[in-house]
């Protein structure tokens, strides 16, 4: 406890002790629980800060494209279906039976890696509403399809 005293001019002197135990407790717990959030924020966490199409700091050095990355090939996935685009081609692959047509993407994602062989990258949009899982099916299916430079853009597809 902190003991406060005071000389009074005027003749009283008053005597404060001040009860510290509840705000050390607080902090323990506010302590705590900070140490236990920011290990889960860090494992949850996908860096797209690094990316070639993300936001750069001035202290990143300047990543070199991967090759063909003037072809743009970008999967968005939203909740009719997947729309994949390759250059100024659209390539829309509807819901079937309420699933989305993996195969298809596969298949459209293998036919433009014949096409360039050479390209790595693809960037991937993903609706609000759909959910984090589909994200990660279109990011698989993208990786076996041989494009392992993926990029997670931020917002709605369009």
């Amino acid at each position: 406890m902190a003991h406060i005293d005071s000389g009074g001019s005027g003749g009283r002197e008053r005597n404060i002790e001040l009860n510290l135990v509840p705000v050390i407790d607080l902090m323990s717990v506010l302590i705590t629980f900070l140490l236990i959030t920011a290990v889960w924020t860090q494992v949850s966490m996908i860096q797209i800060g690094s990316s070639l199409y993300g936001k750069k700091s001035d202290t990143q050095p300047n990543p070199t494209p991967p090759p063909m990355a003037d072809v743009v090939l970008k999967v968005d996935v939203k909740e009719i279906g997947y729309v994949l685009t390759v250059g100024k081609q659209v390539i829309s692959l509807p819901m079937q039976n309420g699933q989305f047509d993996d195969a298809g993407l596969i298949a459209q994602l293998q036919r433009v890696k014949q096409l360039y062989p050479e390209k790595v990258d693809a960037v991937v949009t993903v609706a609000d509403a759909m959910p984090y899982e589909q994200l990660i099916k279109a990011m698989d299916n993208l990786l076996s399809s041989g494009f392992s430079a993926i990029s997670v853009a931020t917002g709605a597809a369009n």
